[in-house]
């Protein structure tokens, strides 16, 4: 009998105590905050260093990252383990300051070899043990710990920077090891008192936003187990595609004349001591071989910078996001993996909004994502909607959801050219067999924005549609094809996708004038990989995408296409003076639209 009481009192006091710890809360498929997680004054916060398999920087010892942890007190009080959110960043510690200097000259012809730009000292900031405070705020109340760590040859990591390079891939691998018992950790940079991670389940999800978006994907391709989920936000998939565009030097909205190796200096930040022989393996050796800004064709250096070509072991969860507008990190970059990912059968989302550079899902959104993938929970997310796109007027926290992207119901509709330059042509539906040619003069002194406004100029070619009656929604990427010649034998080529009239009032929207736009190398016709110099007079054909769009343009618009050569934010800027000349027959564009050619038809009629 007493034995029988004995028991139940230790039962009960059990229950009892099993009460009394916190434990991460779900409702409605989301981790919730719990109060007991919420107190930051509890958390407990410590850095280390976590041994990687690779030497970058030459001193004959294995790179170290450094590491910090933010964990709730109940992973130390109660033996709670708790899964992992996870950023790394080559930001953290600082970056270069400096101004145009630090940049390529641009004003110069396509091919021609000018002196490199300055290269800067950067100035490591920030103190032990908090690399960062991203994350931590939103994800440790609900029960997640969060690390973050400095990418190889910054802040305090060992190593060398090499912009997409095998060891940005191995780091985050490297510390996803340790988090489950397969690498080291150690207390000091040079020491050997190890750390261990008894405070985690192992499940592991990345998140970021531009190069610290690129950073969760460069994990994945990995293949490492226990990197569960990720959620790249306008991540950089491709340093090709990121500083060229269809054999074209181009740079990145906002940033004229950056290339790969102003990138590895804005973001060399470790070790003073091992700079100098780091920018001569990488920066001045590597890079200055293979980046090629002469020709601008794809070759084996970016080839090796191109996630795309590693994601074979991927089999991470996946749900991108991206901004139609972040003419920075295009929107091809989160479109390319999207597609590869669901070619390959991973569970994927993509969420799309209409603004520029960033921008996260949705917290519900990224909620569901973590709480299945990363605590088990069965909310059925891996059944959601596979696009979720933010319309024009909504908020971004209120997308629409459709079965996939692009639209399953657009369909290409083909367009044609109708003459009339100087001032404006004709876009149609209906083959004119037209042998028309046009020519455009280039100069990079006239704006993208003043030439679609113009009604009247020799630097540009413009066709537009009808007015529209309806509105018409764009989904998908538009295809040009395109016969031209130039009077040199190399020449940049521009294409636009415009709704006209151009808004230039005071409430102008970012959706209002660009629709979408590209940019090539008419010396790349046959081939990204191999350049060939244009024979005066010419004609050559190449066929390109523009990057990805979803858009409804509205009634009282007409679509326009405009061509033109010089695009004064983004290419090289030749003496102007080049003759570029197109053959109307030779030339169509085509662009993806809900319902087809039988809505545009209805919306013109």
């Amino acid at each position: 009998m007493k034995k029988t009481i004995l028991i139940f009192l230790f039962a009960f006091i059990s229950q009892i105590n099993a009460q009394e710890k916190t434990t991460p809360f779900f409702k409605d498929g989301e981790a919730q905050i719990v109060d007991g997680f919420k107190d930051s004054s509890k958390w407990i916060r410590h850095d280390l260093w976590v041994e990687t398999t690779f030497d970058t920087d030459g001193d004959g010892k294995l790179d170290r990252m450094h590491v910090d942890v933010t964990r709730p007190a109940q992973t130390e009080t109660e033996g709670l383990k708790l899964p992992v959110v996870y950023e790394s960043s080559p930001y953290y510690s600082g970056v270069a300051a400096g101004g145009r200097e630090l940049f390529w000259n641009v004003k110069h012809e396509l091919g021609e070899r000018v002196p490199n730009p300055v290269h800067p000292s950067v100035i490591r900031r920030g103190k032990r043990p908090i690399i960062s405070n991203s994350q931590i705020r939103t994800w440790v109340p609900r029960g997640y710990i969060v690390v973050h760590s400095s990418s190889p040859g910054t802040g305090l990591s060992d190593g060398s920077p090499t912009v997409g390079g095998d060891n940005e891939s191995l780091a985050p691998k490297a510390v996803i090891d340790w988090l489950n018992g397969r690498a080291k950790g150690f207390s000091e940079r040079e020491g050997n008192e190890e750390v261990k991670a008894y405070w985690t389940t192992g499940k592991v999800g990345m998140t970021g936003t531009s190069y610290n978006g690129t950073i969760p994907l460069a994990a994945a391709t990995t293949g490492v187990d226990g990197l569960e989920a990720i959620i790249p936000v306008a991540p950089n998939t491709s340093y090709y595609h990121y500083y060229r565009s269809n054999g074209l030097v181009r740079s990145p909205g906002g940033y004229l004349g950056e290339d790969i190796d102003v990138l590895y200096d804005f973001i060399h930040s470790g070790k003073e001591e091992n700079r100098a022989r780091n920018n001569k393996i990488v920066r001045d050796t590597e890079m200055a071989n293979g980046m090629d800004r002469l020709s601008g064709d794809y070759n084996d250096f970016w080839a090796g910078r191109d996630y795309i070509n590693d994601m074979k072991p991927m089999k991470a969860a996946l749900l991108m996001s991206h901004g139609f507008n972040d003419w920075n990190v295009m929107p091809e970059h989160s479109y390319r993996i999207y597609k590869k990912a669901t070619d390959m059968g991973l569970p994927t989302q993509v969420y799309y909004h209409q603004n520029g550079h960033g921008g996260p899902p949705p917290m519900k959104m990224m909620n569901r994502w973590f709480t299945h993938y990363l605590f088990g929970v069965d909310n059925g997310v891996e059944n959601d909607a596979k696009a979720w796109i933010v319309r024009e007027n909504d908020k971004q926290n209120e997308p629409t959801a459709y079965a996939a992207y692009p639209n399953p119901k657009a369909e290409n509709v083909t367009f044609y050219l109708g003459s009339g330059a100087p001032s404006v042509g004709s876009l149609q539906l209906n083959k004119l067999g037209s042998k028309e040619k046009e020519t455009l003069v280039d100069n990079y002194s006239f704006s993208a924005e003043s030439l679609a406004k113009a009604d009247y100029t020799n630097h540009r070619l413009l066709y537009v549609t009808p007015i529209l009656k309806e509105d018409v929604h764009i989904s998908g990427l538009s295809t040009i094809t395109i016969k031209a010649a130039s009077s040199k034998k190399a020449v940049n080529l521009s294409v636009y996708l415009v709704s006209l009239p151009w808004n230039s009032g005071r409430n102008t929207k970012i959706t209002d004038n660009i629709i979408t736009r590209g940019w090539a190398d008419l010396q790349n016709y046959k081939s990204l990989t191999k350049s060939k110099p244009l024979k005066k007079g010419k004609f050559y054909e190449m066929t390109f995408e523009l990057q990805p769009d979803d858009q409804i343009i509205k009634k009282g618009q007409q679509i326009g296409l405009m061509i033109f050569s010089s695009d004064s934010e983004y290419t090289l800027l030749p003496k102007p003076g080049t003759e570029l000349t197109v053959d109307l027959e030779g030339t169509t564009i085509t662009i993806p639209i809900v319902g087809g050619k039988d809505a545009f038809k209805k919306s013109v009629e």
